[in-house]
């Protein structure tokens, strides 16, 4: 799964503030999350993370 930094992601299962859209911070064997409605950051093997993504968000940079 091709995942990068500054992407927004959405979960399939909700953080407890609600929100289920994050920020991808770090990108490695473990990722770094930050969630969009309170800021908590996460950080989670990435299979974890990668079973759970419902969407990608990503700003395309045209060049």
């Amino acid at each position: 799964m091709d995942v990068r930094v500054s992407d927004i992601i959405t979960m399939k299962k909700k953080h407890p503030c609600g929100s289920s859209r994050f920020t991808v911070l770090r990108v490695g064997m473990d990722f770094k999350i930050r969630c969009m409605e309170c800021g908590h950051e996460i950080m989670a093997p990435r299979l974890k993370i990668e079973k759970n993504i419902k969407k990608i968000e990503r700003e395309e940079d045209d060049q």
